[in-house]
């Protein structure tokens, strides 16, 4: 197999991996441990549940979008 287009398709892979590895964290913490919906009143949980979803989403994103903006070279 050629670099580049292996090079592709580790990306594709890891992106995949990482994403689905946070929306399983997010899911399980979220809806599992009932942090992610407020009943009758805001507690410590949904909180911090909270501060950690926009924090680790933009740093995901950031991840990405650092990953996917490096060039990749198919004429090698």
């Amino acid at each position: 197999m050629e670099p580049g287009v292996k090079e592709y398709l580790i990306r594709i892979l890891n992106t995949l991996f990482v994403g689905l590895i946070w929306m399983a964290i997010n899911t399980t913490v979220g809806i599992m441990y009932d942090h992610a919906f407020i009943h009758d009143h805001v507690t410590t949980g949904n909180i911090i549940f909270y501060t950690w979803f926009v924090i680790s989403l933009v740093a995901f994103l950031w991840w990405v979008f650092r990953v996917w903006s490096k060039p990749i070279d198919f004429e090698e």
